[in-house]
């Protein structure tokens, strides 16, 4: 069980042999993570040649912008040349081939052993970015605890240098998606518009950097993190087919259901939610309603999907298709609010529940 699992690697150093000779398992980042945030220590034996290694160490050594919230009560994760270790490895009984065939015969936990490493990070400098969170309280008196959560990120990818055109203007990624909410949180402020549940209309920062807003928010959430019912995300949606939006997550939880019945009550939206074109990008894990989804939260994230102009300087107001995000944001106006008004919340669907929040 995770509990034991967590018991057997309390207080211990952890090798994880890599194979470098193949590709790399895609949640590679997450299981180390997962294993950080219970180990002494975890080192990543590295298998590389000596030219690709010696470039791992220049990249290394370069600057990176390190989220430090992210950080907190994780053990420190450092990267070494097997060779480095090879007599510790010996004096252990461990042979790096072994662990990296997943064979577990005879592999043991080892102790008495003493390895003196040094850590000394420097911090260059120090920065904040802000998220932005905003509540308008719900009609009903007892369901007005619960909230229906809106997302869209605010940041860019910045300028990219030796270019004479250097700026990347985030037109669609993500102005579109932001200037939804805005719309979204105006609409919903009307007369007569506001719905039985709370609404949460959530503006991360670092989205680009690693979803570090949202990571931020639902580590230490505004309001009970329990209490959210749903995240409706929205990240580059004025682009492609004009007719059509992605909404990842329908296979996932009954929020799929209320969305179909929205669609089926509104025809003259002409917007059909489509299942992702791309399983192999990999966008489920890309956006902000990944860390709301991680804690339990059910999700649905809306986009178009990427384009020629995604993080180029080309991605600019004049290629937006307005018209068709104005469409889709009034869809899902009313999405939030048949979400936010019945009586019962969204509910997951066992077998995405145990691979996305329990992960097993």
């Amino acid at each position: 069980t995770e509990m034991a699992e967590s018991r057997r690697l309390e207080g211990r150093i952890v090798l994880l042999a890599l194979d470098y000779t193949r590709p790399l398992p895609s949640d590679l980042g997450d299981r180390v993570d997962e294993i950080a945030a219970r180990a002494r220590a975890v080192v990543l034996l590295s298998n590389r040649d000596s030219v690709a290694f010696a470039r791992r160490l220049e990249t290394a050594a370069e600057p990176k912008l390190t989220p430090d919230f992210l950080d907190e009560g994780s053990a420190p994760v450092i990267e070494v040349h097997q060779r480095v270790l090879g007599a510790v490895l010996e004096a252990a009984g461990i042979d790096p081939e072994r662990l990296r065939s997943g064979e577990r015969a005879g592999i043991t936990a080892t102790s008495g052993l003493r390895v003196s490493i040094r850590l000394a990070p420097r911090y260059l400098e120090r920065a904040q970015a802000p998220n932005v969170v905003a509540v308008l309280q719900g009609s009903d008196p007892l369901l007005r605890r619960e909230y229906v959560a809106f997302s869209a990120h605010a940041d860019h990818i910045g300028i990219t240098p030796g270019r004479a055109d250097s700026i990347n203007n985030g037109a669609d990624d993500n102005a579109s998606g932001l200037a939804g909410l805005l719309e979204l949180a105006e609409a919903f402020s009307q007369p007569g518009a506001r719905p039985r549940r709370s609404l949460l209309f959530l503006v991360p920062s670092g989205e680009e950097k690693g979803l570090w807003g949202s990571a931020y928010f639902t580590e230490h959430p505004t309001v009970p993190l329990e209490e959210i019912v749903a995240d409706l995300n929205m990240d580059l949606i004025g682009r492609n087919w004009p007719d059509s939006v992605i909404a990842v997550g329908l296979e996932q939880s009954t929020l799929a259901s209320t969305l179909q019945q929205v669609v089926a009550d509104h025809p003259e939206l002409r917007m059909a939610p489509i299942r992702d074109r791309w399983p192999e990008e990999r966008i489920f894990y890309r956006s902000d309603h990944y860390n709301f989804a991680r804690k339990g939260v059910p999700i649905l994230f809306f986009t178009s999907g990427t384009h020629p102009d995604y993080h180029q300087p080309t991605d600019a107001a004049d290629r937006i298709d307005a018209e068709k995000a104005s469409r889709l944001v009034r869809l899902l106006f009313h999405l939030g609010t048949e979400v936010a008004n019945d009586p019962e919340r969204p509910r997951w669907f066992p077998e995405s529940y145990r691979q996305i929040v329990e992960r097993d």
